[in-house]
């Protein structure tokens, strides 16, 4: 996009200038389709060489192009301020997430600016124009949410390598990076125990982890790491398994007589260690190795040395299974967790609770927590997810997956392709030339939408603003607002909207507050009717409003002349 707008000549003139933020940086992967970057650009920030790269195709740039490394979102406010964006003439997006594409569009909404809008899915793209009181927002409109695997099926019934990926990746959040973080919680917040003793949630499983963590499972050496993650390998894939057959065995059948372990569902076998297994191996090395960078030590150096890991394998005495007799499992999402215990034993939650290391004790003390990042090949995070998913999907006679398969799924790679970007990018390019030029004609206007694979190339007029109406005003539903100018009080505010609009005002709400209501008792109305709305806000909110703030937002209900309650804008308030 910045490619192209270097060769249109955008921003160079005198008083010109491009705005650009990303708080990403350069990664290898990048480099396939993000021709701005080179080799020795990894690791820099995105929105910094971008920026110098385009200034070199046309130095009518140079200096004319501002850039930042900060997200754009609520907590950006007092950086991308009113200021910020009343100076913009038009905003275009190149995001990869449906919630900052929202936030953007709020803004542009609320600033009444132009949005141009678009994204890429491998060979599929899209564009969409925004223009104000012309055409719709970006959320007026929503894609269908993305199915979500249910929990029964991984925790226990997997069918396929998506499955067992996800499952996988669950594994390495919980021993990586939740028990860590829930560690340094209890470390460095004095009431933490008696904060989860409150929260819902499987508060035994927390204070286990904790205990385990700092207790008996904790390692001092590399050679304690490996031997957890043998012993964790022998839980997963053997005694889980065995538990689940010793629940529903493979001859088992349902209340109505048909056997249990039916398609989609697959009766699994328990694995037996084989060190010579990639897949057994490689769980052990990821696992002792990513312990060991949450404890502070030092693992591999280079490739592992299997002859050292077969030595203090060699070592452990791994007990026989033995079946939880009590144990209950959730066969179907729809079921309640058997397992969900609600009230949970006091008794055992305060001798858990107690018999935890005091954090006066470990004084200084911290773990680390994973980040999972895909792109390192080096930092065991795919090898042990892939090696996970592999073990558990050979428990279920599944088609194991390679790493970079395994890379793809976990990481929600979506596939990039360099025409489709190209493609994009210049419909949008083209539409911008409309925004400049000051069309006011909807039909000038085109959303555009492609496949590459099939060929497909469809372009269709953005939908327009839908419009509503009070009494006899007519208003746009999406970009009008009653704008008032000073910090009125609340009875000047009610009177005029009767006067200037012909509207009563019966509530008034900000964000979740409601500061005001026509059945609120007439003691509490009096008491609020003086304050100005800043006061009122902070009265019923009990928080100051932010000195970086500039405007405050309304919602209200009301009745029209007819005593009707009719739906209307929202106010804006402009305190400075």
């Amino acid at each position: 996009m910045l490619k192209n707008w270097a060769m249109m000549g955008l921003g160079s003139g005198p008083s010109g200038k491009i705005y650009i933020t990303d708080n990403d940086t350069i990664e290898k992967s990048n480099l396939n389709r993000q021709f701005l970057f080179r080799s020795k650009d990894v690791g820099k920030n995105k929105s910094e060489v971008a920026a110098k790269a385009v200034s070199v195709m046309n130095p009518d740039l140079t200096g004319k192009i501002e850039f930042s490394v900060d997200k754009v979102g609520a907590e950006t406010e007092h950086i991308f301020d009113n200021k910020f964006w009343e100076n913009l003439d038009f905003v275009t997006n190149a995001l990869d997430n449906v919630e900052a594409r929202s936030y953007v569009d709020r803004r542009c909404v609320f600033f009444k600016k132009p949005l141009l809008e678009s994204g890429t899915l491998g060979t599929k793209g899209n564009t969409q124009v925004v223009i104000p009181r012309l055409t719709e927002s970006y959320s007026s409109s929503r894609d269908p949410p993305e199915k979500s695997i249910p929990l029964c099926t991984l925790r226990s019934f997997p069918n396929k390598i998506d499955h067992t990926i996800a499952w996988a990746k669950s594994l390495f959040q919980g021993f990586f990076n939740e028990a860590p973080e829930n560690v340094n919680l209890y470390l460095t917040q004095p009431n933490f125990v008696e904060g989860v003793l409150k929260q819902s949630g499987d508060i035994k499983s927390i204070l286990e982890t904790i205990s385990k963590y700092l207790g008996s499972e904790r390692p001092y050496t590399f050679e304690d790491c490996v031997k957890w993650a043998r012993l964790q390998f022998e839980e997963k894939f053997s005694y889980d398994i065995q538990q689940l057959l010793y629940n529903f065995p493979k001859d088992a059948v349902t209340s109505r007589g048909e056997p249990f372990w039916a398609s989609p569902k697959r009766a699994p076998d328990a694995l037996k260690f084989d060190i010579d297994d990639e897949d057994h191996f490689h769980f052990v090395v990821g696992g002792a190795n990513l312990l060991a960078y949450v404890y502070g030590l030092k693992g591999d150096v280079g490739e592992p040395d299997k002859t050292y890991y077969q030595d203090v394998i060699s070592k452990i005495n791994i007990a026989p299974f033995t079946p939880k007799k009590d144990l209950k499992i959730q066969v179907n999402d729809s079921d309640p967790d058997p397992n969900a215990d609600a009230n949970p034993d006091n008794d055992v939650i305060e001798k858990l609770a107690t018999s935890l290391p005091s954090p006066s004790s470990l004084a200084g003390y911290r773990l680390n927590d994973v980040e999972f990042e895909k792109d390192d090949d080096t930092n065991h995070h795919i090898e042990f997810i892939t090696a996970a998913s592999n073990c558990r999907a050979k428990n279920y006679a599944i088609e194991p997956a390679d790493r970079s398969k395994t890379k793809f799924i976990a990481g929600r790679i979506i596939p990039a392709i360099a025409t489709t970007t190209a493609l994009v990018t210049g419909l949008v390019c083209l539409e911008l030339y409309k925004v400049v030029d000051g069309k006011d004609d909807i039909e000038k206007y085109k959303n555009g939408f492609v496949n590459l694979a099939l060929p497909f190339f469809g372009f269709s007029e953005p939908i327009a603003s839908p419009q509503d109406k009070y009494n006899d005003k007519v208003y746009d539903k999406i970009w009008d607002r009653f704008d008032i100018y000073g910090d009125i009080t609340l009875k000047a505010l009610i009177d005029h909207f009767e006067k200037e609009e012909g509207l009563t005002i019966t509530m008034a709400a900000y964000s979740v507050s409601l500061l005001y209501a026509s059945f609120h008792p007439p003691k509490k109305v009096k008491e609020r009717l003086p304050l100005t709305i800043t006061q009122l806000v902070e009265t019923v909110t009990k928080k100051p409003v932010g000195e970086h703030e500039k405007t405050l937002i309304l919602e209200i209900c009301c009745d029209d002349k007819n005593d009707e309650d009719v739906e209307v804008p929202y106010v804006c308030i402009h305190l400075k």
